[in-house]
């Protein structure tokens, strides 16, 4: 069965996102001297997050003319679909592990992703959990 990126509804993961960071204190803590922007590009859509002290500060839904961002994280729908699973099997749960595998990519400045490894990893996690 083929995922749309509207039935993985990105885009409403993606707005609770800032309120899902703001209630984690650890993450919160692992960010507090991180200020980046990131692009994140599922198939066809795509959204900026900037991120300053730790906190989402703004999501923004394209399309973009000309995203200015530090790095993106970039990968088909359905790439995005098997990494934000409720329980995605191994393999499938660690960003880096698609990225060796060649079915994501990671472009641009990429010392704020690699410095701040576990944050981005934990922020993706949350993407994981549907709306409460």
């Amino acid at each position: 069965m083929t995922t749309t990126i509207t039935e993985l509804d990105i885009a409403g993961r993606v707005a609770g996102l800032a309120a899902r960071v703001d209630g984690d204190a650890t993450l919160r803590r692992r960010g507090r001297v991180l200020n980046a922007t990131c692009q994140l590009s599922v198939g066809g859509e795509h959204f900026l997050l900037r991120i300053a002290d730790g906190r989402v500060i703004e999501t923004r839904a394209g399309p973009f003319a000309t995203p200015s961002a530090d790095f993106a994280i970039i990968a088909d729908a359905a790439i995005w679909h098997r990494l934000l699973a409720p329980e995605p099997p191994p393999g499938d749960h660690d960003i880096l592990a698609f990225v060796k595998r060649g079915e994501l990519r990671l472009v641009g400045d990429l010392h704020p992703f690699m410095s701040h490894l576990l944050y981005w990893k934990v922020l993706l996690a949350h993407l994981r959990e549907t709306a409460r």
